[in-house]
C-alpha cells in the first residue's frame, strides 16, 4: 500500500510524457455563477494549487507518439469537478477526437463540486457523452486512476477506459468514507475501496506506478495506433507455417480439406493427449506476442481466473487475444459466467478499437454449480455466440486442446477456425456422452470416435479450416508448437484484414447457416 502522498497533475504529466513535450490546451475557465464566499475559495485554491482549475489538458509526446492528455489536480478543491472543469475536460476530449489522437487521462478527485450543487453534478453526463463519442470514433481511451478517485468522477469518465490502471494503494470508490460515516454512523469496511481490491475483483486491469503505466500505455498504443508490420516469410521452426494442409501465408486460401500427418490418431487418444498437464496453453502463445498488455476482469466487478486476455501483436498483427487458461482450471475450478462476460468485454474492445479478435479454446467444460446457473451461464453462452457471429472485426478461433461443451462453443464462431492436431470439440466430455447413452463411462472411447470430435473430423465437416500439426504431441515440443501456432494465427489475421468487414460478416453467417446440411 502506497499512495499516501498525492501526485500533482504536473508531476503526473512530467512522469507520463517525454520531457518538455507538453503543450497546454487550456483557456481561462468559463464563468460560473458563484457567491462571494465561493469566489474566495476559488481564488485561494488557485494560489495554493498553482493551477486555475482542478484539471489540466493538452497534448504531448509519449515515447515519441503524440497523445492528448487530461490530468486532475487534487490540490484545487480536492480535484472536484464543477461547470468550468467539466467544460475544460469536454472540450479537450472533443479536440482529441477531432484530431484523431489517443487520449490518456488521469483522474484524482473527491467527486462533484458541492459548492455548485446539482448543476455541477449533471456535468458528468456531457463528459461521459464526449468520451463515448471518442471511443465510437475508434480512438483509444486509456485511464490511470490516482489517489483518491471518488464519486461522480469515478462513476463517469474515470470508468470508461478501454483499459484502466491505478496507482498502488489508491483510494477508489463511489461513496467517500467521510460521507458514508456521516450518513450511516459507522466506518466503511476496510480494504474495499482500494486499487488492489478493485483489481482482484475485475473492476480495473492492474495496479502499477506511473512510470510502469507509461510503458503499458506505450505498448498499447503501439498495437492500437501503429500500422501492422509485414508478415515474415519464415522465422524459427522451419515447419511453423506448415499446417499439414498447406502453407498459411498472408493472402493465402490454402484452407482446403487435404490432411497429412497424425490423421490416424484415434479420437480418444487425442482426448488423452489434450489432457496432459504439461501441454502448452494460451500463456505459452502469449509469450511469443510483442507489446503485450494484460487485461483483467469484466470491468464490472467480476473476474474469472480460468481465462486470460490481453492486447498484443502476433508477428506484427495487432489483436485482442482471449482464451481459456488450462493452468487455471481444475476439477474444482471451472469457467463460470464471469469468464464469458470477460470474453464479451474482449469482443467489444476488439470491435471498438478496430483490431482483430483471437479466441483460444482449451476448456474442460463450464461450471456445473448453483452459482453458475443463478448468475446466467447459459444466457452468457448465447450472448457470446450472437456477438461473435455479428462482430464488426476479423476473428480467428483456435482449438488448442480440450473443447468441451458450451464453454468451448461460445468461443468458436469465427472467420477462421484453426485446430491443433490433438484438439477436439464435443458437446460434453466423452465420459459424459457415454453416461447419457450407456449409463456408464466405459464407452467414452467409442463415443469419441462416433461423434466426430477430433480435428480431422472437424476439418472434414467444415467446422475448422486448418489443422496445426503436432510432432507428434505439443507437450513434447512446446516452444516449436507455440511458434507454429502463433505463425498460423498471424497468417490468418494478415489474410482476413485485407477483406472488408461486411464481407467477413456475410461469409461468417453463411458458413454457420449451411453447416451440417447434406445439400449445398
Amino acid at each position: 500500500m502506497l499512495a499516501r502522498v498525492k501526485i500533482s497533475a504536473r508531476e503526473w504529466l512530467g512522469d507520463m510524457l517525454d520531457p518538455g513535450s507538453f503543450e497546454s490546451w487550456d483557456r481561462p475557465p468559463v464563468a460560473v455563477d458563484a457567491a462571494p464566499g465561493y469566489r474566495a475559495e476559488l481564488a485561494q485554491a488557485e494560489r495554493s494549487a498553482g493551477t486555475d482549475e482542478s484539471v489540466l489538458t493538452g497534448s504531448g509526446l509519449l515515447r515519441g507518439r503524440l497523445v492528448a492528455v487530461i490530468a486532475c489536480e487534487f490540490g484545487f478543491l480536492a480535484g472536484s469537478i464543477g461547470v468550468a472543469a467539466a467544460e475544460r475536460i469536454t472540450v479537450a476530449v472533443e479536440r482529441a477526437t477531432e484530431l484523431g489522437l489517443p487520449l490518456v487521462v488521469s483522474p484524482t478527485s473527491g467527486g462533484t463540486r458541492m459548492q455548485e450543487g446539482t448543476v455541477a453534478f449533471v456535468q458528468m453526463v456531457k463528459i461521459a457523452g464526449a468520451v463515448a463519442a471518442h471511443r465510437a470514433a475508434g480512438h483509444p481511451y486509456l485511464v490511470y486512476l490516482r489517489n483518491p478517485t471518488m464519486g461522480g468522477v469515478f462513476a463517469s469518465w474515470g470508468s470508461l477506459g478501454h483499459m484502466t490502471f491505478a496507482e498502488p494503494g489508491a483510494l477508489i470508490g463511489f461513496l467517500g468514507p467521510r460521507v458514508y460515516r456521516a450518513l450511516y454512523g459507522r466506518d466503511f469496511p476496510d480494504g474495499v475501496q482500494t486499487a488492489e481490491n478493485l483489481y482482484r475483483n475485475g473492476v480495473i486491469d492492474g495496479v502499477v506506478p506511473v512510470r510502469v503505466f507509461r510503458r503499458i500505455a506505450h505498448r498499447a498504443l503501439n498495437v492500437l495506433c501503429g500500422p501492422a508490420a509485414a508478415l515474415p516469410e519464415h522465422q524459427g521452426d522451419a515447419r511453423e507455417f506448415d499446417t499439414g494442409i498447406g502453407v498459411l501465408r498472408a493472402g493465402s486460401e490454402l484452407y482446403g480439406p487435404a490432411l497429412r500427418g497424425a490423421d490416424d490418431m484415434p479420437a480418444w487418444q487425442s482426448v488423452l493427449v489434450s489432457r496432459r498437464g504439461d501441454r502448452p496453453g494460451v500463456r505459452e502463445l502469449l509469450r511469443h506476442a510483442t507489446d503485450r498488455v494484460p487485461l483483467s476482469g469484466t470491468g464490472q466487478g467480476e473476474a474469472d481466473r480460468t481465462v486470460v486476455h490481453a492486447l498484443g501483436s502476433l508477428r506484427g498483427q495487432p489483436c485482442i487475444l482471449f482464451g481459456h487458461d488450462r493452468a487455471g482450471q481444475s476439477a474444482d475450478q471451472t469457467m463460470g459466467p464471469a469468464a464469458l462476460r470477460e470474453a464479451r468485454r474482449a469482443m467489444h474492445l476488439a470491435a471498438e478499437l478496430r483490431v482483430p479478435l483471437v479466441l483460444v479454446i482449451d476448456t474442460i467444460g463450464a461450471s456445473l454449480s448453483r452459482e453458475a446457473e443463478e448468475r446466467g451461464l447459459a444466457p452468457e453462452i448465447a450472448r457470446c455466440l450472437a456477438d461473435l457471429v455479428t462482430l464488426d472485426t476479423p476473428t480467428v478461433s483456435v482449438l488448442l486442446g480440450q473443447g468441451s461443451g458450451g464453454g468451448a462453443l461460445a468461443l468458436l464462431p469465427a472467420d477462421r477456425v484453426l485446430a491443433a492436431a490433438n484438439g477436439w470439440l464435443a458437446p460434453l466430455p466423452p465420459e459424459g456422452a457415454s453416461a447419457i447413452v450407456y449409463r456408464d463411462t466405459l464407452h467414452a472411447p467409442e463415443l469419441a470416435a462416433a461423434q466426430g470430435i477430433r480435428s480431422k473430423d472437424l476439418l472434414a465437416n467444415g467446422i475448422v479450416d486448418a489443422i496445426i500439426p503436432e510432432y507428434p504431441d505439443a507437450a513434447d515440443e512446446p516452444v516449436d508448437f507455440a511458434l507454429r501456432t502463433v505463425s498460423a494465427i498471424a497468417a490468418a489475421l494478415a489474410d482476413l484484414t485485407t477483406k472488408p468487414v461486411p464481407e467477413l460478416q456475410s461469409l461468417r453467417r453463411n458458413r454457420y447457416r449451411r453447416l451440417g446440411l447434406l445439400t449445398p
